[in-house]
This record gives structure tokens, sequence and C-alpha cells, in this order.
């Protein structure tokens, strides 16, 4: 499949994250010039499994990994260097080339440990029902920061020296006397310690700064074709997803415009990435949560455990009315779906195709977070397939259950599927034609 001819494309998660994003994007990347990680940090992991060698990747595009093609760290991330910095150390220690095929925005923000601490102080406050369950990277009150305006420090802000370390006090200090003053913490902040550590950061970042959004300007000018790829998955998206517990960017379609500092206009495809059941790390409502056998036995035989965290994921059946509200602002032009091989040998599987709540059935995914943990999911049955689907690289090819099951996400979404993945490396994968589902 030449996926060049899709034009510029956007990659995002349909679900709470950890759908396959990584591996879809390391499938496309070769057919493209450039490829933008346009939203999150840290707190996002993309697993690449490339022969026998498996990459978790955290900071950089998942494209890193094909050193023809340029990666970019787009304006609406936010960075923490020493993370990113030990990342590319681990790539180059196993022969991954990382040089001018790197670009880091000068307008992205930056982490700083007073932002990681704040961040568990904050969870450890939080009342039981109402912790957000982040990954403690800092990512939330970064952002924060971002929106307050005051006390933000961008990449670009490293330089000069002097102006950086000015800067830097005056932010410490005030992250000092907050956490004093709400958090009760007596061990303070040295900026001088910080800004020191982080002028070292600055120097080796400095070969990859740039700005970035006149760079794809220009490459896209040049008729160069650009891969955007999403953090999380639109379900944890700021405004659109199940606030609070969300992710703090835009994580759902659109956000690739403001993230990567390109025209709404400029992607003509949107691939979104689901998985044949779905999970979620951390707390918020999940109406489709398997409690039971059943949801340990799809966690295991899928491998469920968090990429950044390692964290066990909650495991439950598709829901397609979620999956439909993600469609409806995400605009999608084809679908990926990933881990069909799981489900084999389930005996039956279930689809969520409409909400109870208050007695009365809705489609309609509710903004209240606590409303939607009341919700009842009503199911759809398929009767499941015990053959082995890894080796099967057309839809033909697949059992007649899984084909049905198949067609039925496609028809609830009202988007066709364009790709099946049946397996962990590139190869397992079914790229369908246009009317196969």
């Amino acid at each position: 499949m030449n996926f060049r001819e899709l034009g510029h494309t956007c990659v995002m998660g349909m679900q709470w994250g950890d759908e396959g994003k990584g591996k879809i994007v390391d499938l496309m990347v070769s057919d493209f010039d450039v490829v933008v990680r346009y939203a999150g940090g840290a707190n996002a992991g993309h697993t690449i499994v490339v022969g026998d060698e498996r990459f978790a990747l955290h900071q950089l595009p998942s494209g890193i990994i094909r050193p023809q093609v340029t990666s970019v760290i787009g304006p609406g991330t936010v960075i923490d260097p020493a993370v990113l910095l030990g990342e590319i150390t681990s790539l180059r220690d196993r022969g991954v080339d990382i040089g001018e095929n790197l670009k880091i925005s000068d307008r992205a923000h930056l982490v700083f440990p007073y932002h990681r601490r704040s961040d568990v102080l904050t969870e450890q406050r939080a009342r039981v029902g109402e912790k957000l369950g982040t990954t403690a990277r800092g990512i939330g009150p970064c952002y924060a920061d971002k929106y307050a305006r005051h006390w933000a420090i961008r990449v670009c802000d490293l330089y000069p020296a002097d102006r950086f370390r000015t800067r830097l006090a005056a932010v410490v200090a005030h992250k000092n006397a907050y956490l004093a003053g709400v958090h009760e913490v007596r061990e303070t902040f040295d900026s001088e310690r910080l800004a020191e550590e982080y002028l070292a950061f600055a120097e080796q970042l400095r070969p990859h700064v740039c700005n970035t959004t006149t760079l794809l300007y220009h490459l896209m000018r040049e008729d160069k074709v650009v891969l955007f790829e999403s953090a999380q998955g639109s379900l944890l998206d700021v405004d659109h997803g199940t606030y609070p517990y969300v992710t703090s960017s835009n994580s759902g379609g659109g956000g690739y415009a403001t993230g990567a500092g390109v025209s709404p206009r400029a992607v003509q495809s949107v691939i979104g990435v689901l998985k044949a059941y779905a999970t979620r790390v951390g707390s918020g409502p999940f109406p489709t949560e398997l409690k039971d056998s059943v949801g340990d036995e799809i966690r295991e035989r899928g491998h469920e455990y968090g990429t950044t965290t390692g964290r066990p994921r909650r495991c439950g059946w598709f829901d397609a009315v979620a999956g439909s509200y993600a469609a409806m602002f995400g605009g999608p032009t084809g679908l990926a779906l990933m881990h069909l091989d799981t489900l084999t040998g389930m005996g039956e599987i279930k689809m969520c195709v409409v909400y109870k709540s208050g007695g009365a059935q809705t489609n309609e995914f509710p903004a209240d977070a606590y409303q939607c943990e009341e919700l009842q999911p009503v199911y759809e049955t398929f009767a499941g397939w015990n053959d082995d689907v890894t080796e099967c690289r057309r839809f033909a090819d697949l059992p007649a259950a899984a084909q049905r099951y198949v067609r039925a996400i496609a028809e609830r979404l009202e988007t066709p599927i364009r790709m099946i993945g049946v397996g962990p490396s590139r190869e397992q994968v079914i790229y369908l034609e246009e009317g196969e589902a």
C-alpha cells in the first residue's frame, strides 16, 4: 500500500490511548518525508517492533527509527530535556542515527522538576474517587503554566544563558513559595543548580532547535509529504474527552493544526486507530470495563501494560458509542483496527451499541464524567473464532466470524477500515481494499 497517495495525513487514537498508533506511524512513515509529534510529552508511550527489537518511545516521534525521514517535535508538545536526551542516547547506542533528521520547536514548553513534584503532590492530596491517575511526569502542571503564562519557560527561553538564569530564578522563587504554602514542602529547588543542569541540556539540544512552524511551511511548499502523529487518544482530549480524567492537550481530531503550527486545511487524510476491544490506564469512566476473569484474560492475551508506567491497563469490550463520538469530532477518513488477534479463542465477543441511562437508552456520549460512570452498556454479541489469524495477510483469509465483527465496527463508526493488526510486528498487518470493510 502506498500511503503517500493519502497526502498529508494525521494518525490519531480514537479511544483512551494505547491503541497502537506507534506501529501504524512506523508502517506508514517510510512513504512520507516528515513525521510530526504535535501534542503531549513524556507521558506518551509508543512501542515499535522491528524484527526482534522493541523500541519504546516517549518524547520522540515514531518516525525517528527511519533516519531518512525528518522527525519534528512541534510547538504543542511539552519537553522534558532529561527524558528526551536519554531517549536519544539510548537509540544511538542501539544503532539508530539521530542528527539532522530531528527538529525541535523553539516554541515547545519545558518540563522542570518542580512540575513533576507538583504533579505527584496534587495527586496525593486528591480525595478518593477524584484522583486523575496521572503518569506523574509533570505534564499537567507544565501545560497549566503554559496557559497561565506567567511561569512558563519555552525552549527558546534557554538562549541566551543570562536571560534564562534571571527568568528561571523568578519562576523557582514562585514555585518554592507555592509548594511550601499549598503542599507544606520545606525542601526547596535551587534555581542556580537547575539553571546549570538545563543550560547543559540546552547545548545538547541546540543543533536540533529551530522554528518548526516555518520549517514545515517550506517543506510542504516543496511538496514534502507530512505525517502528523498524535499522542494519547481522542477520549483523553482536554476539550472533548472524559474531563477531568483527560490529558492536558488536544489529542483528538484537529489538534494537529495548532500543535504543529500548520493550516487546518493542510491534512487530506485522517487515520483513526482503535483496538478491537477497549483499554484505559488510570482513573476515569470506562462504560465497557470488565472487572472479571474475561477482562483479565484480555489483558494477558494483549500484554496490556503501560509503555510509560508499566501499570496494568483496564480492559473491556469495544465501545461503538464512544468510538462513534470520537469519529464525529475527529473525522477519520479510514480506520486501523489493532489487536484483532488478541480476541482469538474468546468464545463470544461483545460490542457496546447503546447505553442505558436512568431507564432510557441513549447514543449520546455525555460531557459529565460522573454521569458517564453511571452508564450501562447494551451489548450486541458476536460469535468468536478459534483459528489463528496472525498469519493472515488478506481480509478474505480471516475467519468468517472475524470478518463479521470487523464489518460491524466499520458500520457502527460509518468509516471504512483500511488496516487490521493481527500481531505486534510490522509484517502482521492486513491492508484492505476499498469496500472490503
